[in-house]
């Protein structure tokens, strides 16, 4: 496999709708009737491919949470927050089986700061035709200060987080997707409603599989510090801190 950076085809991207920083511009996951390419569909769950593939070498696709515009892991209801997860990973495992990609990625945008371009609540999976996209996740950046373990479910926070500053890591094994669900739910909650004193808007989920076990990574977002940005050193709060974040997020089990 080659390590070299994933291609933007700014050609492409030129045509790709925004409605996170203009929120009157059209949303084109809110007319069903008017999607293609739809793999699989399960309630108001869609998995489609992405119509602007703007990552060369790359198989870009779309899962439509749900169609309510506004929804969130924040704010579903636990049953539906389940299917959501229920879907996004079986279908993520399927494509990781088919072994059509070098590695295979699923991951949420969420908020302005997200990188994301669409309100829509919307996951991805993306499989990468000659990239290993873990290559430089340790399984130290899986793990730190514990917050709480109950059965296969692990939730901690980053003691050595990929990009810091507060990192979430949500471990599981498949078959307990409800469980993973549930805990993401409850983090993401955090993240908007506590963290930051509610000042947080933006997060990230990652997925990781690990044999057995699959790993959801939840990054709280705010602008990206220059150090990780010019020098690849992630930063993370001093331990009291971190300790203190964890009890925090404990009181939401």
């Amino acid at each position: 496999m080659q390590a070299h950076p994933l291609i933007f085809d700014t050609n492409i991207a030129k045509g790709k709708p925004e409605n996170i920083r203009h929120p009157h511009n059209n949303c084109p996951f809110c007319d069903p009737s008017t999607l293609t390419d739809i793999f699989a569909q399960d309630d108001d769950r869609i998995w489609l491919m992405n119509k602007f593939p703007t990552l060369q070498a790359t198989w870009q696709t779309i899962i439509i949470e749900t169609a309510d515009h506004d929804g969130d892991i924040a704010t579903y209801s636990q049953a539906q927050n389940r299917a959501v997860f229920a879907f996004a990973l079986k279908h993520w495992q399927a494509t990781i089986a088919s072994g059509r990609f070098a590695s295979t990625l699923l991951y949420k945008n969420f908020g302005p700061h997200s990188g994301g371009s669409l309100r829509h609540p919307h996951m991805q999976i993306v499989g990468l035709d000659d990239i290993d996209g873990y290559a430089n996740i340790t399984p130290a950046n899986l793990s730190g200060y514990p917050i709480i373990t109950n059965g296969s479910l692990k939730v901690t926070a980053s003691d050595q987080p990929v990009m810091g500053f507060v990192e979430f890591n949500i471990t599981t094994t498949w078959e307990d997707h409800d469980q993973l669900a549930d805990a993401v739910q409850k983090v993401v909650q955090y993240t908007l409603n506590d963290y930051f004193q509610g000042r947080c808007d933006s997060y990230n989920l990652f997925f990781y599989p690990l044999g057995d076990q699959v790993v959801c990574k939840v990054n709280p977002l705010f602008n990206v510090s220059p150090y990780y940005i010019g020098y690849r050193l992630s930063q993370v709060d001093t331990p009291e801190r971190m300790r203190e974040i964890a009890a925090e997020v404990r009181q939401k089990f």
